[in-house]
């Protein structure tokens, strides 16, 4: 059965002929706590300004969907009054191309040409961590929207940096309770070789056999990120004769695996658990070739039935004529939060802002969610099922909600791991 996150108040589903304008209005000033009659201010105040870099060119199946979300997210503030009595929010993107240095060069042009009051955005870890450590030393807020490598808020964290996806480890425990399930022992891994597939493997391996000591892990591979020889790479898993399998390919080089794997017979007998795999931006490229009984970490927007999610789901759809990706989501949080900081904050100083962040609550539509002050990561979940076929198309079934919380080491060990200061 299906189990989903309590609903809130925050968004409410617009009543029938209520015009759009005054919906995200609304919806803003449900989140915010905003009066829709600040509207008439909005034009004349500074603007709040937000620096945004990611990697759009290198990832768009993630990225602009995140960035319609995002923007879906400041049209609604801006329409419900602005900020701090009627400033508006304002968001100056650029793109990183998947560069650590394009990233921080473009926060640098951010920072001093355009006078941005704080950073967001970036997907890739290692650029992630660049502009993280460029935030530390500039002492601006950065809000990493999407990287989950775990350095970003633990051995490498600064005062500085908050990241609202859950991370790495949050993923890999959730997918490693559920291979601890299963009654096999062999298991081989697949990742890209970089800060995210190493991290990956490593907090999977980690915490399964902290929960199953007999597990033995007899292949691991690592192709360059999205070049991905799959005949050769199965082939080697398929030597080693593993029971199950932990994926963490995604973007152009999950397809080639699927599809060489179920040609090659890989899958066959075999239990697959896969991180991301769950999500549209993934599943929605392979259609009918998606593949079925696969463990994994997504999205199942289609069948979360909260009055906060559906209203969210039916602006996205207004504004955007698309269905939401998980990157919508996240881009739309992620706006969320910064705002909700900067009211809180009553201002836009930096050290104020951090400060605020600290342990701040704020509504999403998948609920309430909040910052912890120990490790400057969000309680942000994920949902966990198996991959099926639904009119044609990949889906996520039996799927549940784990709350990012409940997934997290205590604040008295995290902060140990945590540079001073």
């Amino acid at each position: 059965m299906n189990k989903q996150p309590a609903p809130q108040t925050a968004l409410e589903k617009p009543a029938s002929g209520v015009g759009r304008r005054a919906f995200l209005a609304g919806s803003a000033a449900g989140i915010l706590g905003l009066a829709a009659p600040a509207i008439r201010r909005v034009q004349a105040a500074e603007a709040i300004r937000i620096g945004e870099i990611n990697s759009y060119s290198q990832i768009p199946a993630f990225t602009l969907p995140y960035r319609n979300g995002w923007q879906l997210a400041v049209e609604q503030i801006n329409a419900a009054g602005g900020l701090l009595g009627g400033r508006p929010l304002e968001v100056i993107s650029r793109d990183d191309g998947g560069d650590p240095g394009k990233a921080v060069t473009a926060a640098q042009e951010l920072l001093t040409r355009h006078g941005v009051h704080a950073l967001a955005g970036t997907f890739l870890s290692h650029v992630g961590l660049a502009v993280s450590d460029f935030a530390r030393q500039r002492k601006v807020l950065f809000m990493a929207s999407e990287p989950l490598t775990d350095a970003l808020t633990w051995e490498k964290g600064n005062r500085y940096t908050y990241r609202l996806r859950p991370s790495t480890y949050m993923q890999a425990a959730m997918l490693a309770a559920e291979a601890a399930k299963l009654p096999i022992t062999r298991w081989a891994t697949i990742a890209p070789n970089y800060e995210y597939g190493q991290s990956a493997v490593a907090r999977f391996k980690e915490l399964l056999l902290a929960a199953r000591p007999e597990v033995t892990f007899v292949a691991e591979q690592w192709p360059a990120l999205y070049k991905l020889d799959a005949g050769p790479t199965i082939q080697a898993l398929q030597q080693a004769e593993p029971e199950g399998i932990f994926n963490v390919l995604f973007g152009a080089d999950l397809p080639k695996f699927v599809r060489e794997g179920r040609v090659r017979g890989l899958f066959a007998g075999r239990q697959v658990v896969s991180m991301l795999t769950g999500e549209p931006e993934y599943l929605n490229p392979l259609k009918d070739e998606a593949p079925e009984g696969w463990i994994v970490t997504g999205y199942p927007w289609y069948d979360i039935d909260t009055a906060p999610h559906r209203a969210f789901v039916e602006a996205y759809r207004a504004r955007w004529k698309e269905d939401p990706f998980v990157g919508s989501l996240v881009g739309y949080n992620t706006l969320t939060a910064m705002a909700v900081a900067f009211e809180k904050a009553g201002g836009t100083e930096s050290e104020t802002l951090v400060e605020t962040l600290k342990d701040m609550a704020f509504s999403t539509p998948m609920g309430p969610l909040s910052f912890r002050a120990s490790d400057h990561q969000s309680t942000m979940g994920a949902w966990v099922g198996r991959t099926a076929l639904r009119d044609g198309k990949g889906v996520m079934v039996d799927w549940r909600y784990v709350d990012g919380a409940s997934v997290l080491p205590p604040p008295e060990v995290v902060s140990a791991w945590r540079p001073a200061g």
